[in-house]
């Protein structure tokens, strides 16, 4: 009697236990899904302008109280939207990271408002030997001729433009390679009025880069290298005019002349 009774009691027991870790799992699985929200993220690593598909999105679970602000908790409304960075495997796709509803893919969707993009013709030497990567910072120098100057002087190199991004490279937007590629042209954003002064500069010199720090934003005012600069030959002195005498013309005083008639011949006297 006293054995059946034990083995009641541990009976109740194992299923007092058994029915206790079923509630403490399904109450743990009940707030963990309160303390988790979906969120969108790439599915692939993805380059900036490009036009997101379904296939590009997929949803995890992300920790409640560290969302970052702009996450989408549903892939549909992620649709057509346009990349304006690069998105690695597994990062979650914020508002900031896209261009503006509506906006297509390409190039167009990465120019910040307010800019133009514009490309430069370059070679190894001009596109700083491929090292201009998109996402860098390039300065413009323009190699022309100052008609001002005498003829043996009239070269300059001057810099005309500073602190220019560089928006793709040949036919490449990609921010991810930092392998240095040969290309024939670079597309840099510009202001509008930075748009004329390359145009203009390329019209009448030719056009080279210089890249600079990222983190320099410092500008950089010169005056231009002249020929005669450049080998340390100093100017020839002034020449001062050599001042030349005045001549003053005098009036010349309006003669009066007389008719005298003596007998007769008839002459004039003038005086």
């Amino acid at each position: 009697m006293k054995n059946t009774r034990a083995m009641m009691m541990i009976a109740v027991s194992l299923i007092a236990g058994i029915l206790a870790i079923v509630f403490a799992a399904r109450w743990l699985n009940q707030q963990s899904s309160m303390m988790t929200r979906k969120v969108a993220v790439a599915a692939i690593n993805l380059n900036l302008g490009q036009q997101l598909l379904p296939e590009h999105v997929k949803l995890i679970d992300w920790p409640g109280g560290s969302v970052p602000a702009g996450a989408f908790g549903e892939s549909g409304e992620l649709k057509e939207r346009v990349l304006r960075v690069n998105l690695q495997r597994d990062e979650p796709i914020l508002e900031s990271k896209l261009a503006p509803v509506g906006t297509k893919g390409g190039l167009s969707a990465i120019i910040a408002e307010g800019k133009r993009a514009i490309t430069v013709r370059v070679n190894d030497v001009v596109g700083v030997a491929g090292f201009a990567l998109p996402g860098n910072y390039v300065d413009v120098v323009v190699n022309t001729k100052d008609d001002r100057k005498p003829k043996d002087d009239q070269s300059i190199s001057k810099i005309v433009l500073e602190k220019i991004l560089v928006l793709a490279v040949g036919e490449e937007a990609s921010r991810d390679d930092t392998k240095p590629k040969a290309v024939k042209a670079v597309t840099l954003e510009v202001t509008p009025e930075q748009a004329e002064a390359i145009d203009l500069a390329r019209s009448v010199g030719q056009l080279s880069l210089v890249l600079r720090n990222q983190v320099d934003v410092g500008p950089v005012k010169t005056g231009g290298v002249t020929k005669d600069s450049l080998l340390g030959i100093a100017p020839p002195p002034k020449v001062e005019p050599v001042a030349k005498p005045r001549v003053v013309a005098h009036p010349v005083a309006k003669r009066q002349c007389i008719e005298v008639i003596t007998g007769r011949e008839r002459s004039e006297q003038c005086f």
